[in-house]
């Protein structure tokens, strides 16, 4: 089981690879048939190749964005944090601030994640 280093170490990877903006990159810190959902009231992505398209779906809609996770709490296979993801579309940046919660398995990748936010977490400004 994966202790408070390696889930801290994981996280960055995460980090890395939604940065990256490449779909399949993310979802490979994911287990085969992990359960994603985000926000947590909408239907989870279920297994891997779901949600590589949920994450294509948000590259191709988007010009840039920059993932950030300030800080990690960890207990045991779960591991918290405070996120904020700044998505630069049409002349706007769209920032959305949250909690993503995340259960990883034996090997480390994460076999659910959900990350809790709603309208009132959304921020949009106009670019110069």
């Amino acid at each position: 089981m994966p202790d408070a280093v390696d889930l801290r170490a994981r996280l960055v990877e995460y980090v890395d690879a939604v940065n990256s903006r490449d779909a399949s990159a993310i979802a490979d810190q994911f287990s085969p048939d992990a359960v994603h959902a985000d926000p947590v009231t909408n239907p989870p992505h279920v297994g891997r190749a779901a949600i590589t398209a949920f994450f294509q779906d948000g590259i191709a809609a988007s010009d840039h964005w920059r993932f950030s996770a300030p800080r990690v709490h960890t207990c045991g296979a779960l591991v918290a944090i405070d996120f904020e993801i700044a998505v630069v579309t049409g002349g706007q940046t769209v920032t959305i601030s949250g909690i993503e919660v995340f259960c990883a398995g034996e090997d480390g990748r994460f076999v659910s994640a959900h990350a809790y936010w709603d309208e009132n977490d959304v921020t949009v400004d106009a670019q110069p």
